[in-house]
């Protein structure tokens, strides 16, 4: 497209498809351009010194034409030309020309086809920049307007706006988006097509004004960018309407998603803004809070501002604070038992009337705000609250429409508040059901002297996933576990204790720690399948755990970390600080394998296993913990004072002002096996050593003081190293623990597990297991680096 107007050449139109004559006052040819030798059929030499009379079917054109000329300007007209081949229709255009020349004229013929396509082009422009429903502009290479007519939005004459540059006509913001984009259209030659942007006017930047645009390079015949062509139309309205069942759209998937009240009540705020407003907040009944039923709305009744959202970031001071008591009067109680949305277009039209009433002001007069719209909180005909929005100059005024979609939004607002509120109840119970599902505070064996303490958040549920236990493990050895769930309320404490029931029947195999963290990944895992899609209150997913295994016989603890914080050791001889250890990924991101560390470790050694706030904080958490370590150790209380009293102490600033998430802290003194209370032997591979055996444990439950058990152990031990050297081979260890049971162990080299059967009257054997089943109070198998190992477990007389 040309900036003439006329459209470029398609190619179908070549420039020896016209001709130029120069003729003398009485039409005689003096010159002609290669043109007219096609058109004719003549040659230059024979064309000049004839007349234009002699070249057209009716030589009463050429007078007719001359006629025409007094005013100095061109004429055209359709006629025929003569050919060698046969006459020619084709437009003649006449143009006089002033000068001391004997040229007095110039001629154009134009084929009549390419005249009539002239036409249809300059008809098409004329149509493009005199219609009023699609914006036509065109720019020359540098963005200049040469040629356009405007939206109806803009009153300007477009002749006024020519040369001007977007920047000079738009916003800045929006003027350089656009910029942008025609700039590629002129450099690379690659089509705008249906680019909706923003298009507001400089000189009415308060109203929002959308555009859908497309773009063409404009080129000249040597290929060269002469500009660019837009055609744009005004799409506000419909990019409101869009917007507006967009947000509708996404309310509907994004609410209830929580079964907490101000966790939808925050999700509805964030919603709203920047969206739909400048500024959102949200008023719900007082009995909604602790899960009861709304009741009545009456005037005066106590609503409380449980989520506040402003654009800018920051809540305006002038308005009521999130968690403010609000007691609406009689007007606003009667609008809000009504149910359809109020809407203020003028807030400036407000002002004086409720100038003397500064709760009202309150209330609605927000700083900044041009217009304001209220809409109530209702499911299942009780008042719930209700909803204030409002928008600054900057945006246009709430319309009927907007309620309509703040209505709709807020109905299923109102039933997924409600239906929270349902829960509120139940999630009351979430502190207890967590603790119900940790151990007792205090456990006292002879590994170890264990104390837990748990503090709940300041979270509207109150509890969240952190959570420790303590498991007696075969051999007197004991472990510890801590962990941390993501999420809060009822749903963390559950999966919780799905993951705390994982620990503890994975913990009776036996495994060593990095092992357990493997079977407890590939479970977290499977659990996170079942789990519905969207919900991330107590997902197991991403949960961290550390757990750890202490022998007290051979004074070691051996630990692993699934993305869980190391725990925090304060050795007797004073020295303190976090394990050296790699943590690994949490459960169900990235999978094993998890590094296994083993510590030494002295009798009165403190570890302090945290979770939650205690691990998330260095500053506040674990950092404290560290420092309370230290000085406990540094007091010498270390060893005087009762584990539970230094957990309590470590924990007042929690229990005083607890921290936005709960926090969790297991610790316990470490001790190790008495003297004397542990003994073993080693035997080769020969039945014969069975009756030496026998005698040796009958021999150490004497000096025990246990000849009680001297019958049940002797029968044990003799089927335990039996079956081990008949099936296994040796070496064949044989091990006696005095602890609050007697243990009794015996390894062998096989990682076979042994499996109680009942046997038929016709076997000749499988009795052995189920008779050591009945004579032992638990008995079990664990894998070892060299084999395995059975044990067994007696009560002590």
């Amino acid at each position: 497209m040309s900036t003439s107007g006329h459209i470029v050449n398609t190619g179908s139109e070549r420039p020896e498809d016209s001709a130029l004559l120069v003729l003398d006052h009485d039409g005689r040819v003096l010159a002609c351009t290669g043109g007219a030798v096609e058109l004719t059929g003549l040659s230059a030499a024979e064309l000049e010194g004839r007349t234009v009379e002699e070249l057209l079917t009716d030589p009463g054109v050429w007078s007719s034409l001359r006629n025409h000329d007094a005013g100095g300007h061109s004429r055209s007209v359709r006629t025929a030309l003569l050919h060698a081949e046969g006459s020619r229709r084709v437009q003649l255009d006449l143009l006089p020309v002033d000068g001391p020349l004997a040229a007095r004229y110039l001629m154009r013929l134009v084929p009549a086809v390419v005249a009539d396509r002239r036409e249809e082009n300059d008809a098409l422009l004329r149509a493009l920049f005199s219609q009023s429903g699609i914006g036509l502009a065109v720019y020359d290479s540098e963005l200049r307007l040469i040629r356009g007519i405007s939206l109806p939005s803009d009153p300007r004459p477009s002749a006024l706006l020519a040369g001007r540059r977007l920047g000079e006509l738009l916003v800045p913001e929006d003027a350089a988006s656009l910029e942008e984009r025609l700039h590629r259209v002129v450099a690379t030659g690659e089509p705008l097509i249906d680019f909706v942007t923003s298009a507001r006017l400089g000189q009415a930047p308060e109203r929002d004004r959308t555009v859908s645009l497309s773009a063409l390079r404009m080129a000249g015949r040597d290929g060269l960018a002469r500009g660019v062509a837009v055609t744009f139309t005004d799409v506000t309205e419909q990019e409101r309407e869009r917007s507006r069942s967009s947000l509708v759209a996404t309310a509907a998937s994004a609410l209830g998603r929580s079964l907490e009240v101000g966790r939808n009540t925050q999700v509805l705020a964030d919603l709203l803004v920047p969206a739909f407003a400048d500024l959102a907040c949200v008023d719900i009944t007082e009995a909604l809070l602790v899960g009861e039923e709304p009741g009545e709305f009456v005037t005066g009744a106590p609503l409380r501002r449980v989520s506040a959202v402003a654009s800018g970031g920051e809540w305006p001071d002038q308005l009521y604070q999130q968690g403010s008591v609000i007691r609406v009067k009689t007007y606003e109680s009667d609008r809000l038992r009504g149910g359809s949305a109020v809407i203020v277009p003028d807030l400036d039209e407000l002002r004086p009337r409720i100038a003397e009433d500064p709760e009202r002001q309150r209330l609605v007069l927000a700083p900044g705000a041009a217009s304001y719209m209220v809409v109530p909180l209702q499911a299942r005909g009780h008042v719930l609250g209700a909803v204030s929005l409002w928008r600054s100059r900057e945006r246009a005024p709430f319309d009927a429409r907007d309620a309509a979609v703040g209505e709709d939004i807020c109905s299923r607002a109102a039933l997924a508040i409600d239906n929270a509120r349902r829960y509120t109840r139940e999630r009351r119970t979430a502190e207890s059901l967590q603790r119900s599902l940790l151990p007792r505070p205090v456990l006292k064996v002879t590994a170890a002297e264990t104390a837990g303490v748990y503090v709940p958040g300041r979270t509207l549920a109150g509890t969240g996933g952190s959570w420790f236990d303590v498991i007696t493990l075969s051999s007197s050895r004991v472990a510890f576990v801590v962990g941390n769930l993501r999420g809060h309320g009822l749903n963390a404490a559950a999966a919780m204790g799905s993951l705390r029931t994982a620990v503890r029947t994975l913990a009776d195999l036996d495994p060593p720690p990095d092992e357990l963290l493997t079977h407890l990944d590939d479970l977290v895992v499977r659990l996170a399948d079942d789990e519905q899609p969207g919900e991330p209150e107590g997902t197991v997913r991403g949960a961290t755990c550390l757990y750890a295994v202490y022998d007290p016989v051979s004074a070691r603890a051996l630990m692993a970390s699934a993305g869980h914080a190391a725990p925090v050791l304060a050795r007797s001889s004073g020295e303190t600080g976090p394990v050296d250890m790699m943590p690994g990924p949490a459960l169900g991101l990235e999978g094993a394998p998890f590094e296994p560390v083993e510590v030494e470790l002295t009798p009165g050694d403190l570890l302090a296993f945290t979770a939650g706030s205690l691990s998330d904080a260095p500053a506040a958490g674990a950092g404290h913990v560290i420092d309370h370590l230290r000085e406990v150790r540094g007091s010498g209380a270390g060893d005087a004072a009762a584990v539970s009293e230094i957990a309590r102490d470590m924990l007042v600033p929690f229990l005083a002002h607890p921290p936005d998430d709960d926090a969790a802290l297991l610790l316990a003194r470490v001790s190790v096996s008495p003297e004397g209370s542990v003994v073993a032997w080693e035997f080769p591979a020969d039945v014969r050593i069975v009756s030496e055996a026998r005698a040796l444990v009958t021999e150490r439950l004497t000096v025990w003081g246990l000849d009680e058990l001297v019958f049940t152990t002797e029968l044990i031990v003799s089927e335990l190293l039996t079956n081990a050297i008949r099936y296994a081979g040796g070496p064949v260890r044989v091990r006696l623990i005095r602890d609050q049971r007697l243990v009794c162990e015996v390894s062998d080299p096989s990682e076979t597990q042994p499996h109680l059967r009942r046997a038929r009257l016709t076997d000749e054997g499988g009795r052995g297991l189920f008779l050591i089943a009945q004579l032992a109070h638990r008995w079990g198998s664990r894998n070892t680096a060299a084999g395995k190992t059975i044990w067994t477990e007696q009560l002590l007389p």
